[in-house]
């Protein structure tokens, strides 16, 4: 009789201990949740947020809000998230510039990208394009590397920052091509493209969604992007695979992470919402005209396809870097 109790209890015991998490899932969110977008304002990684927090907003009845930590391409934002309580009330924007390229340029990352985060749902991502300003003389691909070629002392760039997707597709070119292009990075898309519409810089290299409005302008011209196949609207635009880079089609792509050990139930109840959000035919819309591809990934599915994107793009930007001082 007495073991009968003692395993009745223990048994008691294993079924409460399994309810705990979902208990504590159905809980969440009893607090406002932060959403950290570690780039500018303006940038792709900051309006993805927004548009996530804003639907979650009505579908979690809590609020959702997002705070910009700009800096080191990504770094900065997404280590206050790596170092935040596991708790649910504190995730990043992250993305292939944060969480892969910025931490195998840097000699001393701050963060292990795969480890250090619970990698919650795919958001998505736009194609790197490659903009220049029309006084620099080049209307095609091919106009842009023989002027490349041609200037003695080099020509600049601006990307969204150190490590981003559009520096490292413009470094990768630079080498393919011998190029000398010189990397002047911004702390986000933003403050890059209006200095480049300005004039100041001629040059640009970023995710297509923080450009496409300008170049619908006429205020910059697209010479290549990473897409698999020419975007609806901008059949003139060619993709780097047709320029003779079959291997440059990617996405710069964004997610929600959490810190390391956050509850499974709170991650996959977040991953269910998300794809809710994604499903809603505004942001399917909204999303489509600045070439943003969504993909539904469980978050099981989302860390592999970061990890896939780890061993796809590190080693390369691990040959270009370290660049810390930049």
């Amino acid at each position: 009789m007495i073991k009968r109790r003692i395993l009745l209890l223990a048994l008691m015991g294993l079924g409460l201990a399994q309810a705990a998490p979902e208990a504590h899932a159905q809980a969440w969110p009893s607090r406002p949740v932060k959403f950290i977008a570690p780039f500018a304002a303006g940038g792709t990684s900051d309006v993805l947020g927004r548009i996530a927090a804003e639907h979650l907003k009505a579908k979690l009845q809590q609020q959702f809000y997002v705070e910009n930590r700009a800096g080191a391409g990504g770094l900065i934002g997404s280590h206050e998230v790596a170092l935040a309580e596991p708790d649910g009330y504190t995730f990043v924007v992250s993305g292939i510039a944060s969480h892969v390229i910025a931490p195998a340029l840097s000699r001393n990352p701050p963060y292990d990208g795969l480890r250090d985060f619970t990698h919650v749902a795919y958001l998505g991502g736009p194609p790197v394009v490659l903009v220049v300003h029309p006084s620099l003389g080049a209307r095609s691909f091919k106009d842009f590397i023989e002027l490349a070629r041609g200037a003695p002392e080099g020509l600049n760039y601006v990307s969204s920052g150190v490590g981003t997707h559009g520096f490292l597709f413009a470094e990768d070119m630079a080498r393919r091509e011998h190029l000398q292009l010189t990397h002047v990075p911004y702390k986000g898309s933003n403050p890059a493209m209006l200095d480049l519409v300005a004039g100041h810089v001629k040059i640009g290299a970023m995710a297509w969604s923080s450009a496409v409005e300008q170049i619908r302008a006429g205020n910059v011209l697209a010479l290549g992007m990473s897409a698999e196949t020419r975007l609806p609207g901008f059949p003139d635009v060619p993709t780097f695979r047709e320029l003779g880079y079959p291997d440059l089609v990617a996405a710069t792509w964004f997610g929600l992470s959490g810190p390391a050990k956050l509850s499974p139930a709170i991650s996959h109840r977040l991953n269910a919402a998300i794809i809710d959000v994604m499903h809603a035919p505004d942001v399917q819309k909204q999303l489509a005209q600045d070439g943003v591809e969504i993909k539904y990934l469980s978050p099981e599915d989302f860390t592999r396809f970061v990890e896939a994107e780890t061993a796809r793009w590190a080693p390369l930007a691990k040959a270009i870097g370290p660049l810390d001082s930049n």
